[in-house]
């Protein structure tokens, strides 16, 4: 059910570099978003889910907005966010919402890929706007090639998991989702995830 997870970094070269000696495969650029102030770079974790590293984008020194994932204020790289992937995203909204959550709004959004090519999907709102958000936003590909096919291979997800102060309400709405993700109760909220490369088992939280 995971499409993929979002590690946020202030400094993307380093992040990507560090990961990279961890796990013996290197992340390769995801590509601009346009507009938003933002980079990223790929790393497939097996099947069709992958990790997307996201930090501020150089080529975009104009941007005035807020970015996302609280980059503006992050004071540490941090496992930030996850999607789940959805085929028809208005039902998949429609569902949750009879069932007691709501998702949040669908909007579009879109991104250069290195061989200037635009990607398009469309999404849900990031359900929060303080990292880690431990509710996963929903993802619609639509006919768009899936980030998968063309990240980089060689590593796994082994274990993802959810911690939170009110672990009952997070389940609940997960439930909704038709997603199954073990979450206990904490006294601070954190992702959790551990990947497996040829050179060893990286823990990202």
């Amino acid at each position: 059910m995971i499409d993929h997870l979002v590690y946020a970094t202030t400094d993307l070269d380093a992040s990507v570099r560090d990961i990279g000696e961890q796990l013996g495969v290197t992340p390769e650029p995801g590509g601009q978003h346009v507009g938003h102030g933002t980079r990223n770079y790929l790393l497939g974790l097996g099947g069709s889910s992958y990790l997307e590293l996201i930090g501020p984008d150089p080529e975009q020194p104009d941007f005035a907005g807020i970015r996302t994932m609280g980059l503006d204020t992050l004071l540490r790289p941090q496992l930030s966010a996850w999607a789940v992937r959805v085929t028809d995203i208005e039902t998949a909204v429609e569902t949750a919402r009879a069932q007691g959550y709501d998702p949040g709004p669908v909007r579009s959004m879109s991104r250069r890929q290195p061989n200037d090519q635009l990607l398009s999907w469309r999404l849900t709102d990031i359900p929060g706007d303080t990292a880690p958000i431990l509710l996963p936003f929903l993802i619609d590909w639509g006919d768009s090639p899936h980030p998968s096919q063309t990240a980089p291979v060689g590593a796994q997800l082994v274990s993802f998991s959810v911690e939170s102060p009110d672990a009952k309400t997070v389940r609940a709405a997960l439930v909704t989702l038709g997603v199954h993700v073990a979450v206990a109760e904490a006294e601070y909220p954190r992702l959790t995830a551990l990947i497996q490369g040829p050179r060893g088992t990286l823990r990202l939280d």
